[in-house]
């Protein structure tokens, strides 16, 4: 009886880590520069309902352009993923690495503020596409309320000793389950934590605060380089 989890599922959580943080990230600088969320659109949905409710329809702005664009990215996304492109995941990562530069150049001037956000919604929505499941599981990377909901749910059927949906092996519990949506929401928080962190240096140091950007973009680079290597390397496997 195999008790390993698969290499591939190993990698798969590996990149859901990196892009749950990367999107606590810019969803912790969203708020704090721009006041609205780029990748917590539940945040947004209330927001904007809110200010509609108050007649305050140009503060429902932004967190409307938010939502449209994430579904807009998330379309675009989802598009590139599922028409078999030949690098799939080169490509989502490159677009939101030139976007988060587009950003960075445009600054955290109050003329730019609504097109930042849609840029950086635009890219937050193409994060899940980039990955929707590790193994078996389907997961949510920038929606965490999801994610701990799924927690929940995972602790109740492991305590009531529930059999595991569509299992892959012996080690597929619902406890295996509960901490994989565990830990894309500890990746998430602490990625919201390193941009607080981040932008109170920025700030102390009297830099510009879009250079916050900077470990988000490198963090798509190297994605987009190691799933170059990682193809590379499967290639030539295939072919010994």
């Amino acid at each position: 009886m195999n008790n390993q989890v698969p290499g591939t599922e190993r990698t798969q959580k590996r990149l859901a880590v990196c892009l749950a943080l990367t999107a606590g990230y810019l969803d912790g600088y969203g708020l704090f520069i721009f006041g609205t969320y780029v990748s917590f659109m539940s945040g947004n949905t209330t927001m904007a309902g809110l200010k509609i409710g108050q007649a305050s329809f140009m503060a429902a702005l932004s967190p409307a352009i938010a939502i449209v664009c994430f579904v807009a990215g998330s379309l675009a996304g989802n598009l590139i993923t599922h028409f078999r492109l030949r690098h799939p995941h080169r490509l989502l990562f490159g677009i939101i690495a030139a976007l988060l530069v587009t950003v960075m150049q445009l600054g955290t001037e109050d003329a730019f503020k609504d097109l930042n956000i849609a840029g950086l919604s635009f890219g937050m929505g193409m994060v899940n596409p980039a990955l929707s499941k590790i193994g078996a599981e389907n997961v949510s990377l920038t929606f965490m309320t999801g994610t701990l909901s799924r927690i929940g749910s995972h602790l109740a059927l492991a305590v009531k000793r529930a059999p595991v949906p569509a299992s892959e092996g012996p080690w597929d519990t619902h406890l295996h389950r509960a901490r994989i949506a565990t830990q894309l929401w500890v990746s998430f928080v602490l990625g919201a934590c390193m941009s607080g962190i981040v932008m109170a240096v920025a700030n102390s140091l009297s830099v510009t605060s879009s250079f916050a950007l900077l470990p988000c973009i490198a963090m798509m680079l190297v994605l987009a380089v190691t799933d170059a290597l990682q193809r590379t390397e499967r290639s030539k496997a295939c072919d010994a």
